[in-house]
């Protein structure tokens, strides 16, 4: 997905499916653990995929992500093959991970997804880590750090921002606010209010953005990504956006309605968004056909993926030593 531009109708085809991908790949996932045969745990991101499609569209090729327990939609809006990741979560050989990782560990390293994480606010310090890396080697390159409102609590968070703004690393730090850490409502769990109004802390820019707008993330991301290219150091963005389903497979929903969830899915939810936004465009007549590409594009996976030979446990050693 790097490389293009929600904005500009030749691309808007892309993106629209890109975004598809990643909620039929959600929806995909969900139906394949409710019939028993995905196992483990998942956490969906489905409402939240302009975050996703947006920043990453705003990455040029060799730039670095670090990820989320929430993570799929990160993986493939940075060029992830969804036969690959539903191979990992059916726990297959083919794998990104060889079937070792499930659904919160799934990394693609070689094209710069240093990774998912079940530890809440741990991709930030990997983030800068491998940020500071790239100002060591001169390469040029970007890392952007997604994470959670909740992650915002937690001691790495300060600890990084501090030290990224101090040292100038070429860092975009991209907080998914779904406006719950699990079942705790960020408005009662965040002083202050908001998490981008805490960039002033450390002396960087923070900005809080509609985080279903892909076109807004977007325009958004394009400037912090420059600004840490250019070596002008880290931003902070807050990306306003929502999740359809619970925490995890295992939450039932309790501490919120079903108003509130159908009003975030009736009135701003990103896909129906950006198809509004490109309706009045050249392009509208493509819409239909991007929604079948990505359709399609996710039937041949989840048949592909469930044909692979499964992971072995003969090898588990060679996977975890070096």
């Amino acid at each position: 997905m790097v490389g293009v531009d929600p904005t500009d109708p030749a691309d808007a085809g892309s993106v629209l499916e890109t975004m598809w991908t990643l909620r039929l790949f959600e929806e995909a996932v969900e139906d394949l653990f409710s019939r028993g045969l995905l196992h483990g745990t998942m956490h969906l991101a489905i409402g939240e995929e302009a975050v996703a499609v947006g920043v990453c569209s705003a990455l040029a090729e060799g730039d670095l992500i670090t990820s989320t327990h929430r993570g799929h939609g990160h993986a493939l809006a940075h060029g992830a093959d969804p036969e690959r990741m539903l191979a990992e979560l059916l726990m297959k050989d083919s794998g990104y991970c060889r079937g070792r990782g499930g659904s919160m560990h799934i990394a693609d390293v070689d094209h710069g997804n240093l990774g998912a994480n079940g530890i809440v606010a741990g991709s930030m310090t990997i983030s800068a880590g491998a940020a500071l890396s790239q100002v060591f080697q001169k390469t040029g390159k970007v890392v952007v750090c997604f994470f959670g409102d909740g992650a915002a609590n937690e001691g790495a968070f300060h600890e990084v921002l501090n030290l990224a703004s101090l040292w100038s690393l070429p860092v975009v730090f991209a907080c998914e606010n779904n406006q719950y850490g699990m079942s705790m409502s960020q408005e009662l769990s965040t002083a202050g209010g908001s998490v981008a109004a805490r960039a002033a802390a450390y002396d960087i820019p923070g900005e809080r953005v509609d985080g279903n707008d892909v076109v807004a993330v977007f325009e958004a991301a394009r400037k912090a990504v420059d600004r840490a290219r250019t070596g002008e150091g880290p931003t902070l963005l807050e990306f306003m956006t929502y999740r359809y389903r619970g925490h995890s497979k295992s939450d039932r929903n309790l501490y919120r309605t079903q108003e509130e969830i159908d009003t975030w899915r009736d009135e701003k939810d990103p896909l129906m968004q950006y198809e509004r936004h490109i309706a009045a465009s050249e392009w509208k007549t493509g819409i239909p056909a991007a929604r079948e590409a990505a359709r399609e594009r996710i039937r041949e996976a989840v048949t592909a993926a469930y044909q692979e030979e499964p992971a072995t446990v003969e090898d588990l050693e060679g996977a975890s030593y070096a």
